[in-house]
């Protein structure tokens, strides 16, 4: 989710430089793992492990990396540890070993102590705050003529707050920092090799770690993959575009079930029934179940169009709210809501990450507001779904930290399993091809009909979870790149 000037005095970015000699102190950290939370199993550990703020300066300031553990089920099998992130940029990973350990086969568990950890910035982990509140947490706006001055104003500000409030930090806050926070993880573990699951955004982080130190990656899964080229205005409009094949097939399959829902006969017409429903809302906002919905906060729900069965319940009952009429038996399930996120200082701490990496690392960002809606306006008139949202114009317009290194070229043969939902509202199928292209030793498994983002997470059984299990405890991966069912 590039290009910018990378400063002399970082380390090499060439694999046979990262892979060379260690850091000073490397590996002689003396960890004291605790239980993370006394809500939590005493079986889940959490330790810190110190790091460089600047690895151009190791002698110099350090933070904190709060990492967690669970152990391998059976020491006997045991062959390493499985670092896992959970995407963002911005999330918190310190909780995943928990919440994954029932995902995965017990053969996993047997032979891999699971690691999570909140990536520099996050979480327990030197969290940057920009104090930033309301829409400013919110990554998608629709757009308008009228208030284009506002997110101009908007996106102004939230990069001011971030300059003013975390400016020391925000330079240092990036990927492939974070790729080195991984690897004094790995050496203060005792490891030689790093086994890793990565979802959306840490697909990427995982592919840069297999850039920058591949000597010591061992078994990558990356479920649901970006497209690296495409770091990270292009990842944005990528999505964009990927709403509206979703968007056809939802017309196609509520067409097929109008006696359902009453959306239309056809494509056609359900279609037209959904662009009178955000016209009808740009006059006059529809309240469904306390929820007040305009045109933009209709189409905001671009990213639903994936799960027809969800979505189709919720259009229907908008209608019928618009309309003053009965909605269809069950279609009030599932109501969608506005994107509004909890005023808390998690949501703050995940929002400014998230602007440090984006706009830090992503060198396709206009500096002219008027580049964005001339954007805004060719990408609405191709993508009207969510052309808009993908192209709008955002604080990395007005950044004010220079970005210390560019977003990672991913070219070489690393021996990943990517996996893949075929219909991914935010990294689509084609993003994920694009990572397999830069990826040479790899194999993708898509998962025909597949809906929503995550395929390992998302807690259903898929046609790839064999594939997945066979790979963390073997390295075997599959013949070919293959679609299953």
């Amino acid at each position: 989710m590039a290009a910018a000037a990378v400063l002399a005095a970082l380390a090499p970015a060439t694999a046979s430089a990262a892979d060379g000699p260690a850091l000073p102190g490397e590996g002689r950290q003396q960890l004291r793992w605790e239980q993370c939370a006394q809500d939590q199993p005493a079986s889940v550990e959490c330790t810190v492990v110190t790091v460089p703020l600047d690895y151009a300066d190791p002698g110099g300031r350090t933070i904190g990396i709060a990492v967690s553990r669970i152990r391998a089920e059976n020491p006997a099998k045991r062959r390493g540890v499985l670092l896992m992130n959970p995407g963002g940029p911005g999330a918190e990973g310190l909780t995943m070993p928990a919440g994954m350990a029932p995902l995965l086969a017990a053969e996993v568990r047997e032979r891999f102590d699971l690691i999570g950890f909140d990536p520099r910035g996050v979480g327990r982990s030197a969290p940057v705050h920009c104090g930033l509140v309301g829409d400013e947490q919110v990554l998608n706006h629709p757009y308008s003529a009228a208030t284009f001055g506002q997110d101009i104003a908007r996106a102004r500000s939230i990069a001011d707050k971030c300059s003013a409030k975390a400016g020391d930090l925000l330079p240092h806050i990036t990927t492939r920092n974070t790729a080195r926070d991984m690897d004094v993880v790995r050496a203060a573990l005792g490891e030689r090799r790093i086994s890793y699951f990565g979802l959306s955004y840490g697909t990427y982080l995982g592919a840069v770690y297999t850039q920058m130190f591949p000597r010591r990656a061992d078994r990558f899964v990356l479920d649901s993959a970006l497209d690296p080229a495409l770091v990270w205005r292009g990842v944005l409009r990528g999505a964009a575009e990927a709403a509206e094949s979703a968007f056809t097939r939802w017309t196609r399959w509520a067409a097929e079930r109008d006696a359902a829902f009453g959306l239309g006969t056809t494509p056609q017409e359900v279609r037209a029934t959904f662009w009178d429903l955000v016209a009808r809302a740009d006059r006059e906002p529809i309240t469904l179940a306390g929820q007040v919905f305009d045109g933009g906060a209709i189409r905001g729900q671009y990213r639903s169009f994936v799960r027809v069965e969800a979505i189709t319940p919720f259009i229907a009952a908008l209608r019928a709210a618009a309309s003053g009429t009965p909605a269809p038996a069950g279609s009030g399930a599932g109501v969608a809501q506005a994107e509004t996120p909890p005023q808390t200082p998690d949501a703050d701490n995940n929002a400014s990450v998230t602007w440090a990496v984006l706009c830090a690392e992503g060198g396709d960002w206009p500096r002219d507001p008027e580049q964005y809606r001339r954007d805004i306006v060719r990408d609405r008139a191709t993508r009207p779904l969510a052309g808009d949202f993908g192209a709008t114009i955002q604080p990395c317009a007005f950044w004010k930290s220079a970005p210390r290194e560019t977003a990672t070229v991913i070219n070489n043969g690393a021996r990943a399993l990517i996996v893949q939902n075929e219909w991914d509202p935010q990294t689509p199928v084609e993003m994920a091809r694009g990572m397999r292209r830069f990826l040479h030793g790899a194999r993708m498994v898509t998962v025909a009909g597949g809906e929503g983002h995550g395929v390992l997470v998302n807690g259903r059984p898929t046609c790839a979870d064999a594939d997945v299990t066979r790979y963390l405890t073997t390295g075997r991966l599959p013949a070919k790149d293959r679609t299953c069912t």
